[in-house]
C-alpha cells in the first residue's frame, strides 16, 4: 500500500509548498527593506495632491490599483489594513472606498487561505491527534458562525483568521461568505472615518508642502486612527459577534438534550 503523500514528498507536494514559500520570502523582503512603512497616512498626505489628480482623471484604474494593492497586502499578511481602508475612504468616499476594501480584503484572505490549505491543510488534518481532530471537526461543522464571530470582533490578527481555518480543513464557501460579511461593519467604520478626514488631509497636504518649500525642519504630519476604534465600537462589534455564535449555542443545547 502506498503511503499518502505529504507536503515536501514528491513533485506535487513540493509544488503545493512553493506558493507559500514565495509569500513568506516576499513578506520577509518587504519587512527587511522597510517597504511596509510606506502604508501610512503620512505617505498619503505627502502624495495626496498627485493621487487626487489621478482619481479625478482615471477613477476606475486607480480603484482597480487600490483593490490590487489591498489583495497583495492581505495575501502577504502585511500590517496596515485599517490605514488602507481609511485611505480608500479618503480617496473614493466612504461607500465606494468601503466596498473596494471589502473586495480586496476578501480576495486577499481567500488567496492566502487556498495557498495555506493546499500546502499544509490536508497534511495537518491527517496527522492531528484525537483532541485536535475533534476540535477541527467541531470548527468545520459550524465554520460559518465561528468565522463570522472572529471577523466581526476586530481583536484577532486578520492573517491568523485566514490561516487557522485552512489548517483545520474548513471549506472554501463558508470561509469566503463569513469573511465578506464579517468585515463589513469595521470596514465601513474606517472607510467613513477616512471620508470625514478627506478635507483635513487635503488641507494638511497643502500646509506640509508649504512647510517643506520653506525649508523648515519642523514639518510634521499628525494623524491617528486610535480615536476611530473606541471602546463603544469594540463593544458593539463584540455584541454582533455574540449574535453570530447564537446558532452554535442553540445547536449544542439541542445536541445535549438529545443525548440526555
Amino acid at each position: 500500500m502506498i503511503a499518502p503523500e505529504t507536503p515536501g514528498q514528491g513533485g506535487s507536494g513540493l509544488r503545493r509548498v512553493v506558493p507559500l514559500a514565495v509569500i513568506v520570502a516576499v513578506g520577509v523582503l518587504i519587512y527587511a527593506m522597510g517597504w511596509h512603512r510606506a502604508v501610512s497616512l503620512e505617505t498619503l498626505v505627502r502624495h495626496h495632491t498627485a493621487l487626487a489628480g489621478l482619481v479625478d482623471r482615471h477613477l476606475l484604474l486607480v480603484l482597480m490599483a487600490y483593490v490590487a494593492l489591498y489583495i497583495a497586502a492581505v495575501t502577504l499578511s502585511l500590517p496596515g489594513g485599517a490605514i488602507l481602508t481609511t485611505t480608500g475612504g479618503i480617496l473614493f468616499g466612504g461607500l465606494v472606498g468601503g466596498l473596494a476594501a471589502i473586495v480586496g480584503a476578501t480576495i486577499g484572505a481567500t488567496c492566502l487561505f487556498l495557498i495555506a490549505r493546499s500546502a499544509f491543510g490536508e497534511f495537518l488534518v491527517r496527522r492531528a491527534g484525537p483532541r485536535l481532530a475533534s476540535l477541527a471537526a467541531g470548527f468545520r461543522e459550524d465554520a460559518f458562525n465561528y468565522l463570522l464571530f472572529l471577523r466581526l470582533v476586530p481583536v484577532f490578527p486578520f492573517f491568523l483568521i485566514n490561516l487557522a481555518p485552512a489548517l483545520l480543513g474548513v471549506r472554501l464557501a463558508p470561509f469566503v461568505a463569513a469573511t465578506a460579511l464579517g468585515i463589513i461593519p469595521a470596514t465601513f467604520v474606517f472607510a467613513f472615518v477616512g471620508a470625514s478626514l478627506a478635507e483635513a488631509v487635503a488641507s494638511q497636504a497643502v500646509d506640509f508642502h508649504a512647510c517643506e518649500a520653506a525649508a523648515r525642519t519642523d514639518c510634521r504630519i499628525n494623524f491617528s486612527l486610535s480615536a476611530a476604534l473606541t471602546p463603544q465600537l469594540v463593544a458593539a462589534l463584540f455584541a454582533l459577534g455574540l449574535v453570530a455564535l447564537l446558532p452554535v449555542a442553540v445547536k449544542q443545547l439541542q445536541a445535549r438534550k438529545r443525548r440526555s
